[in-house]
């Protein structure tokens, strides 16, 4: 069987650590398995550490819960090297980090709620999907 590969936006794992009841959190749920292959980089998996530990952040998680949870997405994921920069291409430079990993890796999707961040990604071979569309596709729901 042919899984799927992705890189997951750091949007998504937000919205999974504020809600039990979504797509988002399904998808980081289904992670461990093995339904699709899942690829990080250092540099995603500090952005989402970033994104996640902020003081103003509304996630309730203490920073062991935090923890755990990077742990165990580092656990799961096909840790990649990233050598080589494409900057700039998108607007954002965090989204040109998930360009580059999912370029390097030969992802087929990104997945993110930011669609519009990630336009003209096909000049890479590559879509951008909600975590409801990545899930669909792969037959989960």
């Amino acid at each position: 069987m042919n899984l799927q590969k992705i890189v997951i936006d750091t949007n998504i794992v937000i919205s999974a650590m504020l809600s039990n009841r979504g797509a988002a959190f399904k998808l980081i749920s289904l992670i461990r398995n093995q339904k699709f292959k899942y690829v990080l980089s250092v540099p995603l998996v500090l952005e989402y550490e970033d994104v996640l530990k902020r003081k103003d952040s509304k996630i309730t998680l203490s920073q062991e819960a935090i923890n755990n949870i990077l742990d165990r997405l580092c656990y799961h994921a096909e840790l990649r090297d990233i050598f080589y920069l494409w900057r700039p291409f998108l607007n954002d430079p965090k989204d040109d980090l998930v360009l580059e990993l999912a370029v390097e890796s030969n992802c087929n999707s990104i997945v993110t709620y930011n669609l519009k961040d990630f336009e003209n990604i096909d000049k890479f071979g590559l879509k951008a999907v909600t975590p409801k569309t990545f899930l669909q596709q792969i037959g989960v729901i």
